[in-house]
């Protein structure tokens, strides 16, 4: 934090050395690939060096929040980034939920009516009082992209029962620290929860690839 209080510009090595205590994940190719989303946009040297800004960095770290905490996808984030303020580099305060009626979800996700019903004859999308959230736009979407492998909403029903027993494994975790009734442990449970969910999402991912590799035989 000494080097973003003294300069007034970072390197994006600098931006990498203060976030990646907080986003283990982060790389120098996930800062590159957002810039090119669209979603940060740092100024340049006359040499065509990337130079940020403290608001870069805290834009940064509004997104990559985003996505750890809420599982946002992108163009999500970018709305909300652009509705919040004027200006392209305006930081939103407080992100406002994702609350879809049924229409805004069919042309948000780019799917048909049959599709959205198969998705909810599967229990892969509810909603709640008539609307969606950003987890049903997001299941939507990565739907709508998987038909292209010709993969389908009844072939993702193993998806959903691995995510059940994920989120079973999750509520056993963290059941003993919602019973206490001392202060703070709401908070406690919410931040293992999410400790909790990250970890496993990484290790499905480790599992997966796991699998590809043994079905490209490598």
């Amino acid at each position: 934090m000494v080097a973003e209080a003294i300069r007034a510009f970072m390197s994006i090595g600098e931006v990498l050395a203060l976030l990646q205590g907080e986003f283990p994940d982060v790389t120098i190719s996930k800062i590159r690939f957002l810039e090119g989303e669209g979603l940060i946009e740092p100024q340049r040297s006359p040499s065509g060096y990337r130079k940020f800004t403290h608001n870069d960095v805290e834009r940064l770290r509004f997104i990559l929040t985003a996505q750890r905490d809420r599982y946002l996808p992108l163009r999500v984030i970018k709305d909300q980034l652009a509705a919040a303020e004027p200006g392209p580099r305006a930081l939103p305060v407080e992100a406002a939920p994702v609350r879809l009626s049924r229409e805004e979800l069919l042309a948000a996700a780019e799917i048909d009516e049959e599709t959205l019903a198969e998705l909810e004859s599967y229990g892969l999308v509810t909603a709640t009082a008539r609307r969606y959230d950003e987890d049903a736009l997001e299941v939507a979407r990565s739907v709508a992209a998987l038909a292209a492998y010709g993969l389908h909403p009844r072939h993702l029903r193993a998806v959903r029962a691995a995510a059940e027993r994920e989120a079973g494994l999750l509520e056993q975790a963290v059941a003993p620290l919602l019973r206490r009734r001392a202060p703070g442990a709401l908070e406690h449970a919410e931040e293992s929860a999410r400790e909790i969910s990250g970890l496993l999402l990484r290790l499905h991912a480790a599992l997966l690839n796991g699998g590809v590799r043994n079905v490209l035989g490598r």
